[in-house]
Parts: C-alpha cells; structure tokens; sequence
C-alpha cells in the first residue's frame, strides 16, 4: 500500500482501511486507527505501521479514542450490550433504567437507538418480550395469584397487566393458565 494512499484514508477517517494500518504521531506519541474522529496530524508528524504491535514496539501508545490496541472496537455496539445487561438485571424497574442511563450519560433516545441498531428491536420492545416470558413462565409453572404474577412482572396495575397480556397473547392471563394445565395434563396422560 502506498504512503500516499494511506495518508487519503486518514484525512478523510476512512474505515474500510481499519486493520490493513495504523498511523503514530511524532508530536503526541499515539497510534490511531485510519478511521479515528480525532483531528489529523501533520504529514510530517506522522508514521505508519502495518500492525499495532509494531507501532507499540516503535515506542507509541494505543489512542484512547479510537481504541488502536484492541482488534476490534465498536463502541456502539458495547454500549448496546452494557444497555442489554442491564435490562436483563433490572427489567422490572424501569425508573432504574432510566437513571442508569443518566448516570452513564445516555439519552433514553440514544440508548433506543444504539439498541435498536444492535438487535433490531427498542428496549421497551425487549423488556416486553423479557416481561410476557416470565409471566407466561409464572402462570404455567406456579400457583401464584394473578396479581401477584402482575406485580412481580413489573406491572403497577392489574388492569395493565391484563391489558399487556391479552394484547400480547390474544387472551386473559387467567384463560391462558387454564390452557397451560389442560396442555400439562394431556402430555400426563
């Protein structure tokens, strides 16, 4: 590859040269990867490597933006993963989730989008699936009442959760029980 063509892919942070080189500033002592948003270094400031160990061993340290030490750095795809995690941990406290995303400085519109991007569905759609799962679970598994049931799915309202769960399922929680024991009984048989 040619220096001149290496230098285009920095100018202009082109990502489909991620992984054939990385460039190290004299000035700063960093190597980044072609496609790092940070401002482009002076020409005469800068080397090219093939590898990152190279770059390493030539006395440069990896970029904290871009991430140069790693193989492979998406950081939106690890903040939907982080977002993942935590709707799995605490996916029946949604007042949680909400002050986790401000505590990590996410907007509940940046975090749908990232997620949405990642896994093809909003985080509201994913605690939905997360939430009918464990009901449906609940109401063929145990004996627990109804409400009891609502309130441990994260619901604050009987109504809610019967609204949630026939406009998921087609039917009441309680029809679907009765369905689950009749399914659980013929296979007894």
């Amino acid at each position: 590859m040619r220096e001149s063509q290496m230098l285009k892919a920095v100018m202009t942070s082109d990502t489909r040269y991620d992984g054939l080189f990385f460039y190290a500033v004299k000035s700063t002592g960093i190597f980044c990867r072609p496609s790092c948003k940070s401002r482009p270094p002076k020409e005469e400031n800068m080397l090219f490597f093939y590898t990152a160990n190279e770059a390493q061993q030539a006395g440069f340290r990896p970029c904290k933006r871009c991430r140069s030490d790693l193989a492979a750095y998406d950081p939106a795809k690890e903040a939907a993963l982080k977002i993942r995690k935590f709707i799995e941990d605490k996916w029946t406290e949604k007042m949680m989730f909400v002050e986790e995303l401000r505590r990590v400085g996410i907007s509940q519109r940046t975090a749908a989008k990232l997620f949405k991007e990642a896994y093809g569905l909003t985080p509201n759609e994913y605690i939905n699936e997360l939430r009918i799962k464990e009901v449906k679970r609940l109401l063929e598994e145990t004996t627990e009442k109804i409400i009891d049931i609502a309130y441990s799915g994260g619901f604050n309202s009987l109504s809610a959760f019967y609204r949630f769960f026939k406009s998921q399922t087609g039917q009441a929680p309680g029809a679907y029980r009765k369905e689950a024991q009749k399914r659980k009984q013929e296979t007894k048989e």
